[in-house]
């Protein structure tokens, strides 16, 4: 018996591959014969580096960098198998985590370090950089990021301008001279599934600034800088991407990788599986167990379990595709169908406060995955 083990993490409790390990110790209490595949997931958010870092036998570095508020921290990018392709999540150097309800402010932070990263990984001689757009702090365009990788920004004065949000309605001339060169030889790929533009209601600011610690003052001066630098942009670099798909991902940063590194957005699920070469490894399977930490009608929209399913069933139609989550939503009922998920169970074994459900995680998914492989076996027998 075939087992592939593919969740995306338990967000707050337990990355993919713990949220792995806790399947495969249920489950083998019943199939302790079975041929386990263990592939941890992500959908290009929070555990994309470590999904694809593992599912390939590539390596972690660590870098010194500069956090949204510009404190030096430390942060990880990862180099996959192939010795070619990077992969960085925005959220190591530029993540909501380094702020609190006292220090986020949107208009001040920085994607500086994230730029930091890149350039890591270009030092590397690397000839693809996959970036994971999730989990931010900022909303400056990704200004801050391309101004550690050599851009510079004047106002009408002559003036260098500091690259933050803040800052980008004072943005009167844009300099690549400096710029570095290898971003145009280097493919650039966004995992994201975020569709948002980079302006107006719809975008970086109105929607994902309030996350971080934006009041509705602040959105609109955040919108109108914004509004002010694409228009910039448009007229001096001839490049108009504030509307396109994805600009407004992580406060921006989308909008200014496609700006200027020519990058592309790809759908943060369908990356990892494509670099995790999915397809392959989940051949042959009678059953694969996926999941996340919470799911509902949405998770059809580009989350971990849904591509998982669709996949799976493409390569191995006969395969049984089940979903474990620690919170079941509304309308489910439109995840199932035969080329989608064939069953959802939830992970939680009781009413408890968060703090312990989070403590019990571990242990409860174990527990969930022996009584579904008691279920699989029971039938198989009367079968």
């Amino acid at each position: 018996m075939k087992i592939v083990i593919a969740p995306d993490s338990f967000k707050g409790s337990l990355s993919s591959l713990q949220v792995s390990k806790a399947i495969k110790k249920g489950l083998v209490k019943v199939f302790p014969e079975a041929n386990f595949q263990i592939i941890p997931m992500a959908d290009g958010g929070e555990g994309t580096m470590q999904a694809l870092v593992t599912a390939t036998g590539g390596q972690y570095f660590k870098e010194k960098v500069l956090d949204p508020l510009k404190r030096k921290t430390q942060a990880r990018w990862g180099l996959l198998g192939d010795r070619k392709t990077a992969i960085i999540e925005i959220a190591q150097a530029s993540g909501i985590q380094f702020v609190n309800s006292q220090t986020a402010n949107p208009l001040r932070a920085t994607t500086y370090g994230s730029g930091q990263l890149i350039k890591a990984a270009l030092d590397q001689k690397v000839e693809k950089i996959i970036i994971g757009l999730g989990g931010s702090a900022t909303n400056d365009a990704g200004v801050g990021m391309m101004q550690a990788l050599g851009a510079k920004f004047f106002d009408q004065d002559g003036n260098e301008v500091e690259a933050i949000a803040a800052n980008l309605n004072l943005v009167n001339k844009i300099d690549l001279t400096h710029l570095d060169p290898r971003l145009k030889t280097t493919e650039i790929i966004l995992a994201c599934d975020v569709s948002n533009p980079l302006i107006g209601k719809n975008g970086a600011s109105y929607i994902f600034a309030p996350q971080k610690g934006a009041d509705q003052e602040m959105i609109e001066i955040l919108d109108k800088n914004l509004t002010h630098f694409s228009t910039l942009v448009k007229k001096q670099l001839h490049k108009d991407y504030a509307q396109t798909p994805g600009a407004g991902a992580a406060g921006g940063l989308g909008y200014g990788l496609m700006v200027f590194a020519n990058a592309k957005k790809h759908s943060g699920i369908q990356t990892v599986l494509k670099y995790t070469d999915f397809a392959s490894k989940v051949k042959d399977a009678d059953l694969v167990l996926t999941g996340e930490g919470a799911t509902d009608y949405q998770t059809q929209f580009g989350k971990t379990p849904f591509g998982v399913a669709k996949l799976s069933k493409t390569v191995c139609p006969n395969c049984t595709v089940i979903c474990l989550s620690g919170n079941i939503g509304s309308r489910i009922n439109e995840l199932y169908g035969k080329d989608k998920i064939d069953a959802i169970f939830t992970t939680e074994s009781g009413a408890k406060d968060l703090q312990q459900a989070i403590h019990d995680s571990a242990a409860d998914i174990e527990i969930v995955s022996e009584n579904i492989a008691r279920l699989i076996e029971s039938i198989k027998n009367k079968g």
